[in-house]
């Protein structure tokens, strides 16, 4: 006789799930660590070409108070950008949503934004504010930012099962019901796998973004500065910086995605096939 109660796995369960998850990424991005220390030994690569995982190591420790404090700057450039970026991307497929005939005006505008180059950006935006002022630089990420994240949510809203809609109609639902309690809801896996993608693109925008001026206290700033010296090391331990910003803020995002739609298959595991 079933008692209806769901049994939650154990700790140990927990961690052999933990293990089988996470383990094989760790154990490949070791052995490309040590590959690449064995190669850089094996065929004698120079420094200034390609320093060796350890050596990079090294120079991260010693420039740890430069590398962070960059870091951390560059990352309220990106977070800004984002936050910008994301707001106005939801609006604007909000207003789409409701009014169709916006759609056709909107997203061919969205369209040419997008497929114009950072580096054709940089400029401007450095003349419009201050070259050194964070929000040239949160202006270019808002702008790479948006696109993605208006077209997945835009489509969230639209392509709604028509049976849903004529269900909540025959109960006398008004359109602005229909959109909290259908369209959005179908929305929220749209979004977030837009924002996903956002935030390691909001990183790489920023940094970019630094290349063509900025504060010297910014990561990329730091980075062309110590390429051009022929300090490698040093620009490697920067990129490192910049790669934990990118894992961070999209396990940050991760975590936002199960505490807001902890319903959904993909946060439960389930496979959505």
């Amino acid at each position: 006789m079933t008692t209806g109660v769901v049994e939650r796995p154990s700790a140990a369960e927990r961690v052999r799930d933990a293990l089988k998850r996470f383990l094989p990424a760790a154990l490949l991005f070791l052995g490309g660590l040590a590959t690449w220390e064995l190669v850089h030994r094996v065929f004698g690569i120079e420094d200034f070409l390609l320093p060796q995982p350890s050596d990079i190591a090294a120079t991260f420790a010693a420039e740890a108070g430069t590398v962070i404090p960059a870091g951390w700057f560059t990352f309220q450039e990106a977070l800004v950008g984002f936050l910008i970026g994301a707001v106005a991307a939801v609006l604007i497929a909000l207003l789409t949503a409701r009014w169709t005939p916006i759609q056709a005006g909107v997203v061919p505008f969205a369209v040419a934004v997008n497929a114009t180059p950072i580096i054709a950006l940089a400029p401007i935006m450095n003349q419009w504010f201050s070259v050194t002022s964070i929000w040239s630089k949160a202006a270019i990420v808002a702008v790479i930012v948006f696109f993605p994240v208006m077209i997945n949510t835009t489509r969230g809203l639209i392509e709604v099962n028509e049976r849903s809609i004529e269900l909540m109609r025959s109960y006398g639902a008004s359109p602005g019901a229909i959109l909290r309690k259908v369209r959005v809801p179908h929305a929220l896996p749209f979004v977030f796998s837009a924002l996903k993608v956002g935030t390691t693109l909001s990183v790489i925008a920023a940094i970019v973004s630094e290349y063509f001026g900025g504060s010297r206290k910014a990561l990329g700033v730091y980075i062309t500065q110590q390429a051009a010296l022929f300090h490698l090391a040093e620009a490697w331990a920067a990129i490192v910086v910049a790669s934990t910003m990118g894992i961070t803020f999209y396990i940050a995002v991760v975590l936002i995605e199960r505490a807001v739609m902890p319903w959904h298959a993909s946060v439960r595991g389930e496979d959505l096939g």
